[in-house]
């Protein structure tokens, strides 16, 4: 799971808080890789902080796609690269509800796996 040791599970009452982030994006992962017309690829910048989570990719159509685990929404990131490449719209899973942006929609975690379905449709 997300290659951490036994041991962080076993004996730190810190795990969820420590790793919070990584946990969250292995559980949007595990989502999006169970519909296998997903193709999943990941994305940084060379010699910069900027990332993106996962870039989705159905036959033509790439979604830019930022994980948050906590209420901080900044997608400085996400919003960059759609910025950058025209026609793409940025999707964010978080723990706030849903809301549609003109460069981004959120959804909650809770619908990492039936989201994109929707979104294509």
């Amino acid at each position: 799971m997300a290659e951490l040791p036994a041991e962080a599970f076993l004996h730190s009452s810190t795990f969820f808080t420590d790793f919070k982030g990584a946990l969250t994006e292995q559980f949007v992962f595990e989502q999006l890789r169970l519909d296998s017309t997903n193709r999943i690829f990941y994305w940084s910048q060379e010699q910069s902080q900027g990332e993106i989570d996962f870039l989705v990719q159905r036959e033509s159509t790439i979604i830019p796609i930022e994980v948050k685990a906590a209420e901080n929404l900044r997608a400085k990131s996400l919003r960059l690269f759609v910025s950058s490449c025209e026609g793409l719209h940025g999707v964010r899973f978080s723990l706030s509800p849903y809301r549609e942006q003109e460069w981004m929609t959120n959804y909650p975690l809770y619908t990492a796996e039936t989201a994109l379905k929707k979104k294509q449709k």
